[in-house]
């Protein structure tokens, strides 16, 4: 199945679309208007704003569900945990229609819970088309996201480098910087090894 890509803007995260689901909501609605009758679900791969901050507008006009991990659903209310102060903003003040655990599926994305960046943060793997959607968890340079923030722990996102590196991934989508379409799997495991050397 065809992603189509809609690069981040003015620091706020990359979104993107597979089938009739929105990943992440960080763009301007105009930018997905276009796709609007296309949408029925929007999965946040986690609560910080730049990926979340304009869902509440983007499920209104798309009248799509919206689906975040249930680690990650405060972070939908409160400011802290949302980063949104960092921002100058709110938090988008919405709760989850679609509370997501390990292994759900919604549509042909399965949700593999990937913890480190948030206690929440998931990515969505499409085993038949060897797309994973990684949102802040690994990033397409071999690097990874951050764990300094609330909730985030260099052990846990070790760990889920660990897992997403037995997969056998050719698209690999983050939330930020740009995707590639082959050989993802270089990249988690550049990111994997370069966790175990000890930077950051």
């Amino acid at each position: 199945m065809q992603v189509r890509w809609i690069p981040e803007q003015s620091g706020f995260a990359n979104a993107y679309i597979f089938g009739t689901i929105l990943i992440d909501a960080g763009v301007p609605p105009m930018a997905i208007k276009p796709f609007k009758d296309q949408i029925s679900t929007i999965i946040l791969t986690h609560c910080h704003f730049d990926h979340t901050a304009r869902v509440k507008e983007i499920a209104h006009m798309c009248r799509a569900k919206v689906a975040i991990h249930k680690n990650d659903a405060g972070g939908l209310v409160d400011d802290l945990q949302s980063l949104s102060m960092h921002f100058g903003a709110r938090s988008p003040g919405i709760v989850p229609d679609i509370v997501l655990s390990e292994g759900d599926l919604i549509g042909e994305l399965m949700i593999l819970h990937t913890p480190g960046h948030t206690p929440g943060s998931i990515c969505l793997w499409s085993e038949r088309d060897r797309v994973l959607f990684s949102g802040d968890t690994v990033f397409s340079d071999g690097c990874f996201g951050r764990y300094d923030f609330p909730g985030g722990s260099r052990i846990e996102l070790a760990r889920s480098l660990d897992r997403l590196a037995l997969l056998a991934v050719e698209g690999l989508y983050p939330g930020h910087g740009e995707p590639v379409e082959q050989g993802g799997a270089r990249h988690i495991m550049a990111a994997q090894e370069l966790i175990k050397s000890g930077y950051g």
